[in-house]
């Protein structure tokens, strides 16, 4: 067990010094950007808006009783939107990308795997890596923080929606202390956040799916290992990422002022 969690390390290692080699040596076609693009980006979007619009909703009713209980129900604008930026809206997102195209990612590639597609590419002469993971990894990379700051915005609107119209909040009182509360740092802090997400996403799929083992239980397997290592990873960088982010705000109170 414990040699083959070693192995599988140092392999995934070597995968990712290969992808980083393939990127910094080799130019992706946008013949084969532009479809993976659409696919992670646009086709995304979808799933991003309903859950982004739900967790907003669920914060204000789950923060209002509480907040209500010490008379600081005034506030709840900032406890919606500080917890969006700064942690909810990326991990939904990745949490979304992870389930949606990480597992999509994986059993697509494993598939060609045990169809023996990748092996006719290399006997074509060309780069399975770079063809297959360098552009998925690029779309992941550099779409998630789009889709993060889209799940931020209609978390945002909807937590406002069901405070102000349903809940009896203030609207200039939501958005003040919203105001008064987020800082440049957190809005930072999430998209930085979310480009280690996508990247540990992408790499994690292509890496299951390279390794996929023979069958259509090899395949599925791919899939599910794929969504669970890269959920865990989420949560894990996002732990990680979250305490570097907490001392460089002691380190620079400056980043601390309101957004605007």
């Amino acid at each position: 067990m414990l040699l083959t969690s070693v192995r599988t390390v140092g392999d995934a290692a070597i995968f990712t010094s290969t992808v980083a080699l393939g990127l910094a040596t080799r130019r992706s076609r946008s013949a084969i950007l532009w479809p993976i693009f659409y696919e992670i980006g646009c086709r995304s979007m979808p799933v991003i808006l309903i859950t982004g619009g739900f967790i907003g909703m669920v914060l204000a009713v789950q923060s209002f009783d509480q907040l209500a209980a010490i008379g600081l129900q005034s506030r709840l604008g900032s406890v919606v939107n500080v917890s969006l930026v700064k942690e909810l809206g990326p991990v939904l997102a990745a949490t979304m990308l992870a389930g949606r195209v990480g597992s999509a990612m994986a059993a697509e590639i494993g598939t060609m795997k045990v169809t023996e597609q990748i092996d006719a590419l290399q006997a074509l002469g060309a780069n399975p890596v770079m063809f297959l993971v360098c552009p998925r990894f690029l779309a992941c990379v550099l779409l998630i923080p789009a889709l993060t700051l889209l799940a931020d915005g209609i978390g945002m609107l909807s937590g406002w929606y069901l405070s102000v119209q349903v809940l009896g909040i203030s609207s200039h009182l939501y958005w003040f202390y919203s105001d008064s509360y987020i800082t440049s740092l957190d809005i930072i802090s999430g998209v930085i956040k979310s480009i280690f997400f996508g990247g540990a996403i992408a790499l994690v799929a292509c890496h299951r799916g390279f390794h996929c083992s023979s069958g259509a239980e090899g395949v599925g397997r791919a899939a599910t290992e794929a969504f669970v290592c890269s959920f865990i990873l989420v949560l894990a960088m996002d732990f990680l990422l979250g305490v570097f982010f907490i001392q460089l705000q002691h380190l620079l109170p400056s980043l601390r002022s309101p957004l605007l």
